[in-house]
């Protein structure tokens, strides 16, 4: 089997799990829509934020530090294993003794709006405290199974996740207050503690399917080991923090701006702005799944490569057909916008227009993740070199980016400013990795090819969009274009793919 075919076939199971999980994930978002005014939605995106930035410290950079090291020190992989681990367990009971006991502290820091009572507030803050610790604890687990080469169980307790934490929002929203109102068995015990439409339910239910996941991985957790070297400990560090920093710079980029519209708009609009913004971003998904479903399939995949003669070839190949499946998917995505937007439509007409005013936004969002998946693809170089800290400048200059800017012009443009800033942090990193990864490790990147591609897939979503005021014909007539454009221009390298065994 070709070297490309067998990426290409580990991306895809990564990619099934994933695209299944996230596609149910997905179907809650009209859901959310219709159960919580934008108001309330604002409260979920910006928890949700903060979360997401606490996840990478909480990492520590320990999943691409496992995955380095166990290249690097292949004669021990189980202490690789237990090393990582313990990193993270010890970072986890640091968190929860700094956190738990001041959960109303907390609150009364993040907290935006007035649309939810403090008490359930707290509440919210403990449920988040307890499924960032469990997600914590399952992240070297699961990079395990991936090492493994086990995408098959991988993807299943991935899967199953998300079956729980679906099936409880929906049990909660709907088939409680079904119960209740028909007076089926059960119903006065529920009524007795049932709040409708309370969102601390979707937090429980995150919680819950964490616990259950944690549960599911006993197999691997059974197999670590207390066997632990300080020298190894102290020489991961060193290829870590600048992980860790750059990890959390880039999800700086993904919610700072939630948070820093709750914070920076009037206290009346600052939470129905969030959610506006929180929702429209949901569209961008399934673009997001692609990228993401790449790069779990891409980290092991690169590292296990790194020794190969054509190693740099293979990885100029690779970002040509990533950048052209995510210049697809845009296209397509903006394509189809006028179905999309129904998934983000409120419980009523007035509801509808608050959360369809931002649309305006997507094109800008899903531009920002394809820039953000071409940096992704490029920072093979800094990983394989051990110079992570070029992986903290650029990071952490995408980040200050996010932070100037947004404050800047948060409070004159609100989340539109923040589209637009997204996609400015993520496509300046995109360009400094480049540069600075053709300096240090060079890869024949086929570059006029790949910039011909995103540009051809601007000038059509501009048409779609602008021109053509989203029209679905039109939008899908120029991707089928596009499409048969691109299997033309790449015909001869696709039979050399296809007629390898």
């Amino acid at each position: 089997m070709s070297t490309a075919k067998k990426f290409a076939g580990q991306t895809a199971l990564y990619g099934l799990s994933t695209i299944a999980g996230r596609v149910l994930n997905f179907f809650l978002t009209p859901i959310y829509t219709r159960t919580y005014p934008a108001k309330i939605y604002g409260v979920f995106g910006n928890l949700y934020a903060y979360a997401s930035m606490l996840n990478a410290l909480l990492a520590f950079g320990m999943e691409t530090t496992f995955f380095r090291y166990l290249n690097k020190r292949s004669d021990d992989k189980q202490l690789v294993y237990n090393n990582t681990f313990g990193a993270i367990l010890t970072v986890s009971v640091i968190f929860f003794l700094c956190t738990f006991p001041f959960a109303a502290t907390i609150t009364n820091w993040i907290r935006i709006g007035d649309a939810t009572p403090l008490p359930d507030y707290i509440l919210y803050i403990k449920f988040f405290i307890g499924t960032l610790i469990i997600d914590a604890l399952c992240i070297i687990p699961f990079a395990k199974l991936r090492a493994d080469g086990r995408p098959g169980r991988y993807g299943l307790l991935k899967f199953i996740n998300i079956v729980i934490f679906v099936s409880l929002n929906l049990v909660f929203i709907y088939l409680v207050p079904f119960i209740i109102n028909h007076g089926l068995p059960g119903g006065t015990w529920m009524s007795g503690w049932f709040k409708k439409t309370w969102v601390g339910y979707v937090f429980l239910s995150n919680l819950i399917a964490s616990s259950a996941t944690l549960i599911m991985l006993l197999p691997e957790f059974m197999k670590l080991q207390p066997k632990f070297s300080r020298a190894l400990f102290a020489e991961m560090l060193l290829y870590s923090w600048p992980v860790l920093v750059a990890n959390f710079s880039y999800l700086v980029n993904e919610n700072l701006d939630k948070i820093l519209l709750g914070n920076l708009l009037p206290e009346k609009v600052s939470a129905i702005q969030v959610g506006i913004y929180t929702a429209c971003a949901k569209i961008s998904i399934f673009l997001s799944i692609f990228v993401n479903a790449f790069r779990l399939g891409a980290e092991p995949f690169f590292f296990s490569h790194a020794k190969n003669k054509n190693a740099t070839q293979t990885y100029a190949r690779i970002m040509n057909y990533f950048i052209i499946a995510v210049c697809l998917i845009f296209v397509a995505l903006v394509a189809n916008i006028e179905l999309l937007k129904y998934f983000i439509k409120g419980k009523d007409a007035a509801q509808t227009q608050i959360y369809w005013s931002g649309i305006g936004v997507i094109p800008v969002l899903l531009f920002g993740y394809v820039s953000l998946g071409i940096y992704m693809n490029l920072s093979v170089w800094y990983k394989l070199t051990d110079q992570t800290k070029y992986g903290l400048y650029i990071s952490g200059i995408g980040a200050m980016v996010t932070i100037v800017l947004n404050v800047i012009f948060i409070p004159s443009y609100g989340y539109i400013a923040s589209a637009w800033i997204s996609l400015a942090a993520y496509a300046s990193m995109m360009v400094m990795s480049y540069l600075w990864g053709q300096k240090h490790y060079p890869i024949p990147y086929h570059l006029k090819k790949n910039l011909g591609y995103i540009i051809i897939s601007i000038v059509l979503v501009y048409i779609s969009f602008s021109v053509f005021k989203r029209n679905i014909f039109i939008g899908n007539g120029l991707l089928i274009l596009f499409g048969l454009g691109t299997l033309y221009a790449e015909r001869t390298e696709l039979k050399a793919i296809f007629s390898k065994k």
